[in-house]
This record gives structure tokens, C-alpha cells and sequence, in this order.
């Protein structure tokens, strides 16, 4: 029965059972039907229970057949809350005060924001939106209505296709969708293909241009792959040249293992806060205690206040803790070697490209030394090899 909305509206307490014999009273209270909940024994043998306030009192007659007494620990539910704000009036003033203010501040606007994917800078739209009316705290009853707010922004904004505004409680929220326009195709000159790297090549497609060198020709970085001249004497001309150039390329990498590896890991345990939230303030309301865990890790998560359809600039600010713990894992050398080798790859296919592929790999040199394992490592790489390079002359004769 803990925690339910009736017995927080009915009252409930806490109490302990002192002296008497525990197992007579909660059999006489089984044959009453008398309702207790959360039943266990406190450090010191005493007998702990809830109940709700009307049956609190049904209890004197077991009390006196078990020849027990009890004393409350806490009391808890809606009577009394209502006794506690009685003897606070101010305090219940406050409260109402608060709700009226809350109301009235929700029907101004707090925040202005722009949606969409829009080349058009946000301060233009902001500006825009100004010049129309819409800004943090205007009253919300002084702006027009969101159909002619959104056309009159669309004629001050040539470059945008489609504007839409939409209030949602405090804040206003304009969509922009930037007008389509042709693609600017780069200016494109003659060029030819190069190679980027010393390599042997094992695979050239010209598309357009004329190919220099064959498969298994090695080439030094710079050497011209692809000619984008054509033609003889008078007829030559400058094309762009296109095409695919493959080689072999050799990429010498050290490697730095280590031989003890730490992770964090989540233990389990964790502490949560409370926050009241208002604007980009917060006030800590639960959840004291300094910090516990000596390692941790933090989230959090807002819940703002709404009225109807309105989201209110207050709310609550749940904050999770969780406990971290440092796990040190200890590798021997082969595992250290195979893991160092298994990042370099994961790094030099990352540089060289998508298709890339490593055909073969040499270990140079291999040693340990503080607690690391330390390698210099030959790649064998085949790999796209060329790259464009714009011809800026015509050759001589």
C-alpha cells in the first residue's frame, strides 16, 4: 500500500513497536483486517510498520492485549500537508502568489528559436522576426496570428523558399526553407593525374587522357600518370584527364603498445539530485550530501512545467550520478602486439581511403620497454594512387 494516491490522501505514519509481544499484535491485526505495510525489525529488534492515520487509531485495543506501545516516526500524506500550511498562512499565500505569477509570466515570450537546415544566418531571421514583432518577452496577445507572421517573414527574407512559425507555450519556433537553386558546378580546367606516393602500379583506367605508365611500373610521387595532352604537332590539345590509378604503396609505421590497460567501468551504484530550474538557473532541492563516489560520471534531464499546451520557463532538473570504477587489465606480449596492430591498420586504412586493402606487413623491429611493447611496422598497401594536377602551360614545341 506504500506510496499509493490513497493512502497519501487518507495520511498514513510510520511507527514502532515497543516492548510487548510483536507476533500477538500482528496476528490481532491480520483478524481486524487492520492494513500494514514495509513490516521489518530496526537494528535494535523493535518492530517497524506503516499505516494509514484511521487505522493508526483501531490499534489501542491490540496494543493493550499484546501489552505493547508505540511511538510514531514520521507522518506523511495530505492531512498533514494541510495542517502544516494551515499554521503557515504566509507561506500558503506565497504559494498562490506563485501560481499567479506563473501564469502571468506564461503569457509572455520567453524564447525565440530557429528550426531547418537554412543557409540564411540566424540573426537575419531573428532580425526579421523583430522587425515583425516576435522577441523574447513580448506579450504573447500583442503578436499577430502565425499564418501573417510567417508570410510578412517570407517576403523579408528573399533567399528563403518557405517560413513557418509556430508557438508552443513560451516559445516561438521558426522554420526556414532555403529556395532551390541550380548547383554551381566547379570551373574545371585541363589537367593530368599524378602520382601522390612512390608505388607500383597495379591497376590504370584512363577514362579520358592518355596513360604513361603500365600496371607493375613503379613510379615516384609527382610522376605524371595520366597526360591530359592530346594529339600531335598542331592538333595537340589539353583535356581533363579522369581515371582510376592503383599501386602498391609501403607506409612504415611505429607502434606503442602497452602492456597494462585501464577501462572504466560502472559499478552499479548511483545517487540522483533535484533541481529547481528556472530560465538557465537552478536551485538544488534534494540529493545533499557532498560526493560520494570518488570516480563518477553525470547526467540530466529537464522537465519543464506546462499549462495546457504552454511550456512554462520553470521546471524540475533531474541529475543521475553513477558510480565509475578504474578496471586495469594486464595483456601479455602477444596480446599487447596483436592489439597495437590491430589499431595501426584500423588508422593507416582510416588515412589511405575506403578501398584500400593491406596486402601484406613486416615486422622491422621489436622490443619491450616500460611496461610497453614498441614496434616499427612495414605496410604493403594497395591503394588509389592518383591525384589531379591542372596544367598551367603548354608544353614546349
Amino acid at each position: 500500500m506504500k506510496g499509493t494516491w490513497v493512502a497519501a490522501i487518507r495520511g498514513y505514519v510510520w511507527v514502532k513497536l515497543i516492548g510487548g509481544d510483536a507476533r500477538a499484535f500482528l496476528n490481532a491485526a491480520v483478524s481486524e483486517r487492520i492494513a500494514l505495510w514495509n513490516i521489518a525489525y530496526s537494528r535494535e529488534g523493535e518492530l517497524t510498520f506503516g499505516v494509514t492515520v484511521p487505522d493508526f487509531f483501531r490499534l489501542r485495543p491490540l496494543l493493550k492485549r499484546s501489552g505493547a506501545r508505540t511511538r510514531i516516526l514520521q507522518k506523511r500524506g495530505l492531512p498533514f500537508q494541510a495542517a502544516r500550511l494551515a499554521r503557515r498562512k504566509t507561506f500558503a499565500a506565497g504559494m498562490l502568489a506563485f501560481a499567479a505569477l506563473l501564469f502571468v509570466l506564461s503569457t509572455f515570450v520567453w524564447q525565440v528559436k530557429v528550426a531547418g537546415e537554412s543557409a540564411i544566418p540566424e540573426n537575419v531571421v531573428l532580425q526579421a522576426a523583430r522587425q515583425e514583432g516576435v522577441f523574447p518577452f513580448q506579450w504573447s496577445l500583442k503578436m499577430k496570428d502565425t499564418a501573417v507572421l510567417a508570410r510578412r517573414m517570407a517576403a523579408r527574407l528573399p533567399d528563403a523558399a518557405w517560413v513557418g512559425v509556430e508557438k508552443k507555450g513560451t516559445t516561438v519556433i521558426i522554420t526556414v526553407v532555403d529556395s532551390t537553386k541550380p548547383e554551381a558546378k566547379p570551373l574545371v580546367g585541363p589537367s593530368d593525374i599524378i602520382a601522390k606516393a612512390d608505388a607500383v602500379v597495379t591497376r590504370i583506367v584512363a577514362e579520358s587522357g592518355r596513360p604513361l605508365v603500365e600496371r607493375n611500373e613503379r613510379v615516384k610521387r609527382g610522376q605524371v600518370l595520366v597526360s591530359g595532352w592530346l594529339g600531335e604537332g598542331e592538333l595537340r590539345k589539353a583535356v581533363v584527364s579522369k581515371g582510376t590509378v592503383r599501386g602498391l604503396v609501403w607506409h612504415e609505421m611505429r607502434i606503442v603498445s602497452p602492456l597494462v590497460r585501464e577501462q572504466k567501468t560502472l559499478t552499479g551504484a548511483s545517487k540522483e539530485r533535484s533541481y529547481w530550474v528556472v530560465g538557465n538557473r537552478a536551485l538544488q532541492i534534494s540529493g545533499y550530501g557532498g560526493e560520494p563516489f570518488a570516480e563518477s560520471r553525470t547526467g540530466s534531464a529537464i522537465y519543464p512545467w506546462k499549462i495546457l499546451s504552454w511550456t512554462l520557463p520553470f521546471g524540475i532538473m533531474k541529475e543521475k550520478e553513477l558510480e565509475v570504477r578504474t578496471v586495469r587489465d594486464e595483456l601479455t606480449e602477444d596480446q599487447a602486439k596483436e592489439a597495437g596492430l590491430r589499431q595501426a591498420r584500423e588508422e593507416l586504412l582510416a588515412k589511405c581511403g575506403p578501398d584500400a586493402r593491406i596486402t601484406s606487413e613486416n615486422i622491422l623491429h621489436e622490443h619491450k620497454e616500460n611496461g610497453k611493447v614498441m614496434m616499427t611496422v612495414l605496410f604493403e598497401v594497395d591503394q588509389s594512387i592518383g591525384v589531379e594536377r591542372p596544367i598551367v602551360q603548354s608544353p614546349a614545341g
